[in-house]
């Protein structure tokens, strides 16, 4: 019997319509534990280095992590994993909400795509019953919507729908899949879905998910629980308000958005608009959210609130969280946050992600300012500033004219235009839009952070080490005091040291080394949640969460009757690390590839940010370019990894 995994995969075939339930093999979950891990092997295994992210031979998958569907509070995350469009390498996004826990009830613990199919269709997943059904009557509806016409059409209001918009049907590089209460936005895999043919997958499930040491596992779920109620009544003091609790960045409970409206540019990547956080803006910000905010709403078995239903007057309601209610309203230079909640709904339904999209826009917009896009591109535009980002966004959406070059993102968009377009390309890293942050001194940690992370979302690359430094002393000692999910003793004597000036200060504190092993424990804590399917919002994200090192091993143990401890529990992490870095560096990524937007920082490092990197390359057992070694790679079992790349001639001999 599997425990804790149901065991098999769908795996679709949508040239051939072909669908079939495979058996998985239990030594793959030892080795990577499900998830990201097993995504990677898959794709590792199955797509030659040179496969471009919109052939019919690239996979799309839909995963569940091992603890997915469990009792495990927020154990509900969907990893989805493709090649990118935009950043031609991995491109792995994660969903919260329902669908993931649904589709193990169904009985898969992954949905693999490969092929493409003639037509527009959608999947039908009722445990054992999976249909490919015609979707032409849903070509150019909503993302949103389409969740809703498909559950009416087939009677069933509890089944899940992840689906795309036109965004996703006309490969647009930003194009998000949406699901209910969450959204996968990044990398572009909602294109991929669109490419292969498919609007939506709808999935209901009524089985049951085996545990191996059921009682011991309801044991560790409680304590969960009670530390959750614990952290919720007892909020971190001295840092922003959004960070204080547990949860996903909870910007649609708080409304004091002062440090973001400050920190991050506005436009393109210009203005960075200091003293804009007045007593009058925030007062009627606040009445703004509040105002259209229905409810809060939270994800499966999950007692956070972390994102919230939408109401604004004369559109249809939309669910929200997280940043997005700022990056469309400081993309367009607009002062009244209802622009971002009225935009952001077109949006939705559109299914385009809300970190890259508002920044192409503006790059669009920058460009015609600067006389390199001309007023024949821009033909039909209406002259008010709101107007003209309603304007671009459908052209885009619809690929019409300049949005058709824009809708490749930011990267790709500036080598066709040409005529100097590059050099307004401000927030990219590995070709990919960046939330656009002008602070002023570098920050060594999150520089190897924005750096070295794969993911391209911030957010689930930074984590439970702190952000800035606390003021006093006093403000350290009390940080430290509870702090008992630290892996080492070492990183409370960090955040003792570390001070807001001085020579314990950014940018030489915390130190090259220090810095490197914040980064990899905050690393280490994501690649473990999406491995398990659990919300980085219980645990690599946020600081003091109720998941860490020292107590997923039982998690993983109770559930899954697999033996694991700390260390086994960082070997896996280890070996799904480089295996996901093996696939990028196969697909050419490179050292050069990994620096951070020019202006990101005011005060840059050029020496300090070399021997970072080259610290945190001799750390992970790479090379000076950033590729595993042969003897990492083994260590690891990763020797077919090591083969294949020493095949290539990327690992050479000696």
């Amino acid at each position: 019997m599997r425990y804790s995994e149901t065991g098999f995969n769908l795996e679709i075939d949508l040239s051939r319509g072909n669908i079939e339930r495979v058996e998985t093999d239990p030594r793959l979950t030892e080795l990577y534990l499900g998830g990201l891990g097993t995504n990677a092997k898959i794709l590792w295994d199955r797509v030659p280095p040179e496969t471009d992210p919109f052939s019919p031979d690239a996979p799309l998958i839909f995963s569940s992590g091992l603890l997915g569907g469990t009792i495990a509070p927020g154990a509900n995350r969907t990893i989805i994993t493709a090649y990118s469009p935009q950043t031609l390498l991995m491109g792995f996004s994660m969903m919260g909400g329902f669908f993931a826990p649904e589709m193990k009830y169904a009985g898969y613990d992954k949905i693999i795509f490969r092929g493409k199919s003639p037509d527009l269709v959608y999947l039908w997943i009722n445990n054992d019953k999976v249909e490919i059904r015609d979707a032409a009557h849903l070509r150019g509806k909503g993302a949103v919507e389409t969740q809703d016409i498909i559950r009416k059409e087939l009677n069933q209001p509890s089944a899940h729908v992840a689906a795309i918009g036109l965004a996703g049907e006309n490969r647009v590089y930003t194009a998000s899949i949406e699901q209910g209460r969450s959204s996968a936005s990044r990398l572009g895999l909602g294109a991929v879905m669109g490419d292969k043919g498919i609007k939506a997958i709808a999935v209901r499930g009524t089985n049951d998910i085996n545990i191996a040491r059921p009682d011991e596992f309801i044991k560790l779920c409680n304590e969960v629980l009670e530390y959750i109620k614990f952290r919720n009544a007892n909020p971190v003091p001295n840092i922003m308000t959004i960070l204080q609790g547990l949860g996903s960045p909870q910007e649609m409970v708080e409304t004091d958005e002062k440090w973001h409206t400050e920190n991050f540019s506005w436009g393109n990547s210009r203005i960075r608009r200091k003293d804009f956080w007045t007593k009058e803006i925030e007062e009627r910000w606040k009445s703004v959210q509040l105002d259209v905010r229905k409810r809060l709403i939270s994800c499966y078995n999950c007692p956070m609130k972390c994102g919230a239903i939408i109401a604004v007057p004369g559109l249809s309601i939309y669910m929200m969280k997280c940043f997005t209610k700022l990056t469309y309203t400081m993309g367009a230079l607009v002062d009244d946050l209802d622009f971002g909640f009225r935009i952001s709904q077109r949006a939705a339904e559109y299914g385009v992600d809300g970190f890259s999209t508002p920044q192409i826009m503006a790059f669009g917009f920058e460009l015609k300012e600067a006389g390199i896009l001309t007023d024949a591109d821009f033909e039909g535009c209406p002259s008010d500033n709101e107007g003209r980002f309603y304007w671009l966004l459908d052209r885009i959406v619809r690929r019409e004219g300049i949005g058709d070059i824009l809708a490749d993102g930011t990267h790709w968009a500036a080598k066709k235009i040409g005529k100097g377009a590059e050099a307004y390309v401000h927030n990219n890293i590995k070709k990919h839009e960046q939330l656009p942050l002008k602070l002023g001194m570098l920050n060594p940690v999150y520089y190897l952070m924005y750096a070295t992370g794969e993911k391209a979302n911030i957010t689930q690359i930074e984590g439970q080490f702190p952000q800035a430094p606390f003021m006093t002393m006093e403000e350290r000692e009390a940080f430290v005091k509870d702090w008992f999910q630290v892996p080492d003793e070492k990183f409370k004597q960090y955040v003792l040291d570390w001070e807001p000036r001085g020579e314990h200060s950014n940018p030489l504190y915390p130190t090259v080394d220090m810095s490197v092993d914040i980064v990899d424990w905050q690393e280490k804590m994501h690649y473990i949640d999406d491995a398990l399917g659990v919300c980085a919002g219980l645990s690599s994200f946020p600081l003091k969460p109720p998941y860490h090192m020292h107590n997923y091993p039982h998690f993983i143990s109770s559930a899954s009757g697999i033996d694991m401890d700390e260390t086994g529990l960082t070997e896996v992490y280890n070996r799904n690390r480089n295996l996901v870095r093996a696939i990028n560096v196969r697909r050419g990524m490179r050292r050069a590839d990994e620096d951070p937007p020019e202006d990101h920082w005011k005060k840059r490092f050029p020496e300090l940010e070399k021997k970072l990197l080259d610290a945190y390359y001799k750390f992970k057992g790479w090379d000076d370019d950033g590729i595993p070694t042969k003897e990492t790679l083994q260590k690891l079992d990763l020797g077919y990894v090591a083969e294949d790349l020493e095949q290539r001639g990327i690992i050479k001999n000696g």
